[in-house]
């Protein structure tokens, strides 16, 4: 078989991506005590910053610190994480200083449900403004006509 020919090999999951913040350390600092990830290497030549998400072997985030211009870009990012995890996810947020979010940007007190996968979600902003999501993919079958709604909506669904 030749190579035009054969299939690419699975993509197993994001491994690495990259956020422009504005100052280095403050989102450094975020990312270590809020999200909860552990500091891999930092580069002040550079002013960048990486993070290894779950362990070196499952993914890396890196954080570059940009000038003082006035745009930014404003990027979104999802972590996996357990059903368990994102049950507690809000009230952890809130006590660290930091907004828990549904869907569309309104402040909730639990995960919302994503029925099309069906998957527990919440958002939340990092120090730049950039869209950060908790994300679980649930063991249940889809519900496309569930839409976005609140965890408990989707416990109680008939």
């Amino acid at each position: 078989m030749t190579a035009e020919n054969a299939a690419m090999p699975k993509v197993l999951g994001l491994y690495e991506t990259h956020l422009t913040v504005a100052d280095l350390k403050t989102s450094t600092d975020f990312y270590r005590d809020v999200v909860g990830l552990e500091p891999a290497a930092s580069f002040e030549e550079r002013n960048v910053a990486f993070l290894w998400v779950d362990d070196r072997k499952t993914g890396m985030l890196g954080l570059w610190e940009t000038g003082s211009g006035p745009l930014k870009m404003r990027l979104h990012i999802a972590f996996r994480m357990t059903a368990g995890g994102m049950l507690q996810a809000p009230a952890i947020l809130r006590a660290k200083g930091v907004e828990p979010l549904g869907f569309t940007g309104e402040p909730v007190t639990e995960p919302v449900v994503l029925g099309w996968m069906p998957a527990l979600s919440i958002y939340f902003k990092d120090p730049d403004g950039h869209s950060i999501e908790f994300i679980s993919v649930l063991d249940a079958i889809p519900d496309r006509s569930f839409g976005v709604r609140p965890f408990s909506a989707w416990q109680v669904r008939a």
